[in-house]
């Protein structure tokens, strides 16, 4: 157990998904039998350690410092520099990046691990790593030859941070009206003007430079966002051996006084004639972009388990320690933890946390084999459903944890509240889940006529008849569950295709269909935990819990999706 401001890396967690729970070695069959679960369960262990001993500790300190603007640079809070190198030389940064750029190209289960670790022990510290890995990806997929030797290779040995910045002050979601210019220049640069706001991580003081990797328009361009390139724009100007020199002209004028991450620095920078240089074709940023914007709304589904993790573990510590009032058939002096509603509470928040968990590997998981295993579709089809679900589950996850605390949740002290306070913002940034639930519906759901919705019920559905198969009742029962929640499932599905000509009502219910499918998914991940704990000739004491674990999120969650189904079915109540 935790002690109530510690940090215990779910390492058996992960040794059980990346081993059993899929019914094979899923990083054996995508390494090709290069690397195996045992391989990434050391892997596990070692970010677990590094997160607990360094990263964690520095959480609570993030929190009540903050970034801080003085003369125009960005202090971070004391202790954050030192982790920050010692995570670099660690290797953390490389080891997540893709071979094709550089890194060690660690397969996409181990990599949802990582991002959960990160992000569970401090995820104001996180959201360096997280923006700078989706640069490495954007990069990687369209920088020319020049911006690879000198900014690629920097970011992925960790010298260099990156940053992602699109919201103006007048452009939020609608990309189209970014009103940032920049020019050309006769020796092949650009200049780029205007501001940008709410650039996570926009100025600091732990490395030497800051790549920005900036959307703009240029002179004569087509309207709208099909009018965007994309730029690099380093903080320093570097020269032709990459070597840091003069201030490149990028300001930083302010950082938000946020409610959450109070460690992470949001900054508002404005672009006075800045040097910057074009990333793949003219007109194209938008495409360029979407690479890095798609693996930070991975990453957000991996940071929405983490933060939810954390608020469980302080919760479940406290509950351990605390006692309060006689609790019915215990023992005297029973703590509140077995309590009948605080026994709820608590296995409500781990069970989704293990859907979330497990769901983010499966997706992982589909990534490493999009390729070789034609697993594309199903993976883009996830994104939404990861990134919506898991942050919008992890709100009320923390907000139980503050429930647990009782009246203590309530006093910043306890650091229940930092949780809650951070898990706020998830659901906004990245695309905001009713930007999700539009991609959902619109490009993977109505585009296609539901084919790969249908073909993630087929799915389930056979994890629901293997179930009903086995004779056991907890088996049978979660199978039932699962049959009946996937017939919602396709119900409202085929009610959404319905709505092909009254486009308003399909869009209506998309996050009520994204919350649902979500749901489901989550059942999902716990049938097939409990046919991998069915396989064991005995049953472990992890065992008996998953299988509780099954039980409790097939009555209390799995049971949603037949209410968000009918919910779909309305469509948009006029």
């Amino acid at each position: 157990m935790a002690a109530a401001d510690g940090y215990v890396p779910p390492v058996e967690d992960y040794a059980f998904l990346f081993g059993e729970l899929f019914g094979e070695d899923v990083v054996a069959r995508s390494t090709g039998g290069e690397m195996s679960a045992e391989d990434a369960s050391e892997i596990i262990a070692g970010a677990g350690e590094f997160a607990a001993s360094v990263l964690a500790p520095l959480s609570v300190v993030g929190d009540r410092e903050g970034a801080a603007l003085v003369d125009g640079q960005v202090h971070l809070p004391e202790g954050f520099a030192d982790a920050y190198r010692a995570f670099v030389e660690a290797g953390w940064i490389s080891a997540e990046a893709p071979v094709s750029a550089g890194g060690d190209g660690l397969p996409g289960s181990i990599r949802a691990g990582l991002g959960e670790i990160w992000n569970c022990s401090n995820a104001a510290f996180a959201l360096c790593w997280l923006l700078t890995a989706g640069q490495i990806h954007a990069l990687d997929a369209a920088a020319s030859d020049e911006l690879r030797e000198i900014y690629l290779k920097r970011l992925v040995s960790g010298e260099w941070t990156g940053t992602m910045n699109l919201t103006e002050p007048d452009a939020g979601t609608d990309l189209g009206a970014i009103r940032t210019v920049a020019t050309p220049r006769e020796d092949g640069s650009w200049g780029v003007r205007g501001q940008k706001i709410f650039i996570t991580w926009g100025d600091h003081d732990i490395a030497e430079n800051i790549v920005h990797l900036v959307l703009a328009r240029t002179p004569d361009a087509p309207a709208g966002a099909k009018g965007l390139s994309l730029f690099v724009v380093p903080k320093f100007l570097v020269d032709a051996d990459g070597v840091p020199g003069e201030r490149n002209a990028v300001e930083t004028v302010a950082i938000e006084h946020k409610l959450g991450i109070h460690g992470s620095p949001t900054c508002a920078l404005s672009y006075e004639d800045a040097t910057g240089y074009l990333v793949g074709e003219l007109h194209g940023g938008l495409a360029g972009m979407f690479v890095m914007m798609n693996s930070a709304r991975i990453g957000m589904g991996f940071q929405a388990t983490g933060i939810a993790d954390r608020a469980h573990q302080q919760a479940a510590a406290y509950a351990a320690e605390r006692r309060q009032g006689a609790v019915l058939d215990r023992p005297v002096g029973a703590p509140i933890a077995e309590h009948p509603d605080v026994r709820r509470l608590l296995l409500s928040m781990s069970t989704r946390i293990f859907a979330m968990r497990a769901l983010g590997v499966y997706v992982g998981d589909l990534f490493d084999r999009a390729e070789s295993d034609g697993t594309g579709a199903l993976a883009e089809f996830f994104v939404p459903i990861l990134k919506g679900w898991a942050t919008e589950e992890a709100q009320p996850i923390a907000g139980d944890g503050i429930q647990v605390h009782g009246g203590m949740g309530f006093i910043e002290e306890t650091g229940a509240a930092q949780h809650y306070r951070d898990a706020r913002i998830m659901t906004i940034y990245e695309g905001t889940t009713a930007i999700q639930a539009n991609d959902l519906i619109g490009r993977k759901v109505l585009r296609n006529g539901g084919e790969t919705a249908e073909e993630l019920f087929g799915l389930i559905g056979q994890t629901a008849d293997r179930l009903q198969a086995t004779g056991d009742d907890l088996a049978t029962r979660t199978g039932t569950r699962l049959a009946r929640a996937v017939e919602s499932a396709r119900r409202a599905t085929a009610d959404l295709l319905a709505f092909a000509g009254s486009p308003r009502d399909a869009y209506a219910v998309g996050v009520p269909y994204l919350m649902m499918l979500g749901a489901l998914s989550g059942g999902w991940m716990h049938g097939l935990a409990v046919a991998a704990v069915l396989a064991h000739d005995e049953a472990s004491e992890a065992d008996a819990a998953r299988l509780t674990a099954a039980d409790f999120y097939g009555a209390h969650h799995l049971s949603q999706v037949h209410a968000y189904a009918e919910t779909v079915s309305a469509g948009e109540i006029a």
